[in-house]
């Protein structure tokens, strides 16, 4: 009877920790399947702020930043989930009614392009940013 008794006990130990196991498991698969959306990472630097985001397609956003002492924005674009190295871009422009150079940074990368950064006091500004093929920007926050 004691070796029966001890059957039965390690079975049911056996069917709780595996059941466990699967509940504890069916959240994770669940949350995989939702790309997390990006988040401002720091790229910047201390003191400035994040004043803008815009998506880029459904891959990331591009992050316009402030800084109120030095006067400069600086723009990143984060993807959502990083992996293997893949066209990227950001750009910032000063909106004026004449032409103006950009500054900007392109390349292959894994999560992010930038920081780049411009004279933004009494300027507004056009940022935009790429991931593949999927683009996206605006323009506005004049400081």
């Amino acid at each position: 009877m004691e070796l029966s008794r001890r059957a039965i006990t390690a079975a049911a130990l056996t069917a709780l920790a595996l059941g466990g196991t699967v509940a504890a498991t069916s959240p994770a698969s669940a949350a995989t399947t939702a790309p997390a959306a990006a988040a401002y990472n720091g790229a910047c630097g201390t003191g400035y702020q994040v004043i803008g985001s815009t998506p880029v397609g459904n891959s990331g956003k591009v992050f316009l930043t402030w800084n109120e002492s030095t006067g400069k924005n600086c723009a990143v674009t984060i993807r959502n989930t990083p992996g293997a190295k893949i066209h990227m871009g950001v750009e910032l422009t000063i909106v004026t009614g004449h032409e103006t150079t950009p500054v900007s940074d392109t390349g292959q990368y894994t999560s992010y392009a930038g920081p780049v950064y411009l004279n933004g006091r009494g300027h507004c500004i056009e940022w935009y940013g790429v991931i593949g093929t999927a683009t996206g920007g605006d323009t506005g926050h004049c400081g």
